[in-house]
């Protein structure tokens, strides 16, 4: 059995890409998935399974889709490979609370990428690598240029942002 760590893009606590995590622990639990525990109401869960990330990615997209509604961005991992992402961080010296991690569905294509880290930001600072994007944003998250939006805009890709603690903290989940 592995552990991953499933993280929905886009969930919202009310509108059209609602997911209830109560539902959804149901749901996933009643299709075979062990262990089935979310964090916060943005879409993130633990879950046990045999199966590797590119399936579960498929089943909990179907699940969601045929039995909540909203049609979402499914990325699995582990905890080691969220791990790897959080220990690549390249904003070390700055307030981690402004920093965001921007995991990508699929590897974005490397003149989007260029394009894109062509341009300056500043205030904000962005460094994209092979298995996500990193983001520092000094100010208010809400007025940011940078954003999981943008970067999926502008890469063509599917991705979901984390900040620091949540990602910590569903790393522990991971080896509870």
């Amino acid at each position: 059995m592995n552990t991953y760590i499933v993280l929905l893009r886009g969930v919202m606590p009310t509108g059209k890409n609602r997911v209830p995590m109560a539902q959804l622990r149901e749901v996933l639990s009643g299709a075979g998935f062990a262990e089935v525990r979310t964090y916060i109401q943005s879409g993130n869960v633990v879950l046990r399974t045999g199966l590797p990330a590119e399936e579960v990615e498929k089943s909990v997209y179907e699940l969601i889709k045929t039995q909540i509604g909203p049609g979402l961005a499914i990325l699995a991992r582990t905890g080691g490979q969220l791990e790897a992402i959080l220990r690549a961080n390249p904003f070390t010296d700055v307030d981690i609370s402004r920093v965001f991690y921007t995991m990508f569905a699929q590897k974005p294509p490397i003149h989007k990428v260029q394009e894109l880290l062509s341009r300056d930001f500043s205030p904000e600072q962005l460094v994209v690598a092979e298995e996500a994007a990193y983001m520092y944003v000094p100010g208010n998250a809400a007025r940011s240029v940078l954003s999981n939006n943008f970067l999926e805009k502008k890469l063509g890709v599917s991705a979901t942002t984390r900040n620091d603690n949540t990602m910590r903290r569903l790393i522990e989940m991971s080896r509870e």
